[in-house]
């Protein structure tokens, strides 16, 4: 059975979220790995009987969601803040895609910030959609609750308050939007954007 594996990444200092943070955030996300991992082997356990385990293999498997894509927008959000802060070309596809959606890239980022800002806890993310060749904004609760069907995410905004609340004063969430931003490695985005077309 596929077993998934916690990825690594080269996290510099960034600019307003700490390395403790960091440190901690990772072990959060190499929760949702093991946990994913551990899902799948007991829904093959359960799936030996399911017709008894009806029930049991519903509830494992709605949680797999949750986990699974716990663990993969971890992935995406860690692999945007890693090997230091680059910033976006402007002659490449993405950028040129982004003004041709929004009408500018600061229109863009004005409304993703505030996509992000949304109260609770959640994500901002910023997908591909793969049959129209189409770039829009969402905001994801939980993990898994509104991920767009055939879109792929290529840029994850963690909002879940584990991710600042230990570096920013009670009400600074968004600074810690800001800090992401300066913090953020395009190439990567600019990667996954090419990736999903």
């Amino acid at each position: 059975m596929k077993k998934f594996e916690e990825k690594k990444f080269n996290i510099r200092m960034l600019k307003g979220i700490s390395a403790k943070t960091i440190e901690d955030h990772l072990k959060l996300y190499s929760g949702y790995v093991k946990n994913t991992n551990l899902i799948l082997e007991k829904i093959e356990e359960l799936a030996k009987d399911s017709e008894k385990n009806a029930y049991a293999v519903a509830e494992v498997q709605r949680r797999f969601g949750f986990e699974y894509d716990g663990m993969r927008n971890h992935e995406i959000y860690f692999e945007a803040l890693s090997n230091g802060a680059k910033n976006i070309s402007k002659d490449g596809e993405l950028y040129k895609s982004i003004e041709y959606v929004w009408g500018s890239f600061d229109a863009w980022l004005e409304r993703f910030k505030a996509i992000a800002m949304t109260r609770g806890v959640g994500w901002g993310i910023l997908y591909l959609d793969k049959k129209e060749k189409f770039l829009m904004n969402a905001y994801v609760e939980d993990h898994q609750l509104g991920q767009l069907t055939s879109c792929t995410p290529i840029l994850c905004l963690d909002m879940w308050e584990h991710a600042y609340i230990a570096d920013y004063a009670p009400g600074g969430k968004k600074d810690y939007v800001e800090d992401f931003f300066e913090n953020l490695n395009w190439e990567v985005v600019e990667k996954n954007f090419a990736e999903a077309q």
